[in-house]
């Protein structure tokens, strides 16, 4: 049987769930987190994987049909391979991709090939091996290029997302683009976002997506446009010859906000429906207290119906007024 879609309050289609498995992360990235790290959620604040299967199923139900898995680190949280194969067998999901940074991920590309994980997002914001040190706070470029040789070995799409950030790895930009040159990936550059822990790095954002589309017009004079994917959130572009592509996502300007299809669920059951909001429903204490799926559903449906337009509504709407600045391993990368 065919699901009907679900629309917005703004006539945009809902189908597409970013779910985080956990707030814990091996690295310590500059624009993700304190060098400190954040205090992490005891386990049983998280959502356990019956819960997060149960609450697919009620979006699925709603015409949710891509999830993809965010973290934190994913594979941190142990049984996340039984998880995917679990999701995988969920009537009305038909793509379900990842968002990992690497390290661990290596080991598991063969079963994730079997398991017919669509996509990877891979984050990788230097080719350099100091540099990596520098943002990442840890020394494991080698294990995020490992994985990324062993996915293209393995036919997985990659995408490789790139943190702009100003003093820290725009001279990275170009050599990071050329791996587009020869592999078949879709690098893209990614303006920098207050989700860190600790709130803007900068007075003022200089490298925004029409500075980095210029550092990339320098480099490549023949650099073209390409159609975007439907709802996609970044701007796609080529070069000739090239095997990849490279994409500008807007996350800090929130250009792309007019197609969002996304929401997204926290670890620890926070629905929110932008990433700039501070959660609209507390779905694990939904569940918990014993919410039947048609009062699961419904409450979801409400949320879906009640989206703010962009970014900046979202932002000004916070409940506690303050500008977003909690760390993305939060709220779910």
């Amino acid at each position: 049987m065919e699901i009907a879609k679900i629309y917005d309050n703004h006539g945009r289609p809902i189908d597409y769930l970013r779910l985080s498995v956990t707030d814990r992360c091996n690295l310590r990235c500059f624009y993700c987190m304190p060098e400190t790290g954040i205090q992490y959620l005891p386990k049983k604040q998280l959502l356990t994987y019956e819960e997060m299967e149960r609450l697919v199923r009620a979006m699925a139900s709603l015409g949710i049909q891509k999830v993809r898995i965010t973290g934190g680190e994913p594979f941190v949280r142990q049984g996340l391979m039984d998880f995917l194969w679990r999701l995988r067998d969920i009537p009305g999901i038909i793509e379900i991709g990842l968002t990992t940074n690497g390290v661990l991920t290596a080991p598991l590309v063969p079963e994730l090939a079997r398991l017919g994980i669509g996509s990877v997002n891979l984050s990788l914001d230097t080719l350099d091996r100091e540099r990596f040190r520098t943002i990442a706070r840890r020394d494991e470029l080698d294990r995020v290029m490992a994985t990324l040789y062993a996915l293209l070995d393995h036919g997985i799409a990659v995408k490789l997302n790139a943190v702009v950030m100003e003093g820290q790895n725009t001279q990275d930009i170009v050599p990071l683009a050329e791996f587009a040159r020869q592999h078949p990936v879709d690098v893209r550059f990614i303006e920098e976002m207050p989700f860190n822990g600790e709130g803007a790095h900068y007075p003022v954002l200089n490298w925004t997506h029409r500075k980095i589309l210029q550092n990339l017009r320098d480099a490549y004079p023949d650099l073209h446009k390409i159609p975007d994917g439907p709802n996609a959130t970044s701007a796609s572009y080529t070069v000739p010859g090239f095997a990849g592509s490279i994409g500008i996502i807007a996350a800090f300007s929130r250009t792309f906000c007019g197609t969002c299809n996304r929401i997204r669920v926290t670890a620890q059951g926070t629905l929110k429906t932008c990433l700039y909001d501070d959660g609209v429903l507390d779905v694990r204490q939904l569940m918990r207290d014993g919410a039947t799926d048609a009062q699961l559903i419904n409450a979801l449906a409400d949320a879906f119906r009640h989206r703010p337009k962009d970014g900046f509504v979202a932002e000004a709407h916070r409940r506690h007024a303050a500008p977003a600045h909690e760390s993305m391993s939060t709220i779910g990368g």
